[in-house]
């Protein structure tokens, strides 16, 4: 997959050094998957859940950090919208259209 951009997560590593292990990690994996379904992501990351709009929520660092992204799988494409902590995540009030 093409993980657009990573300047999101440099960004939030910058605010929170903790969660850069789980988040590179993360990447690494990503850009490695070749998803073709919802199905092919829960095999990769098996807490990412659908959240509707094209829109999956992985769990990163036991669930202290959470990314949102919309994942297009038929061009191969990860588009991130939101890296926060799960405190900032439950404050979203329109995950669909983040």
């Amino acid at each position: 997959m093409r993980v657009i951009s990573f300047a999101i997560i440099r960004d939030f590593i910058a605010k929170h050094p903790d969660s850069e292990v789980a988040l590179r990690n993360w990447y690494k994996k990503t850009l490695k998957a070749e998803w073709k379904s919802f199905a092919d992501i829960k095999s990769t990351f098996n807490s990412a859940d659908y959240v509707g709009n094209d829109r999956y929520v992985f769990d990163i660092k036991g669930n202290d950090y959470r990314i949102v992204a919309v994942v297009i799988f038929i061009f191969g494409k990860v588009y991130m919208r939101f890296v926060g902590t799960h405190a900032e995540y439950d404050r979203i009030k329109d995950i669909e259209n983040i």
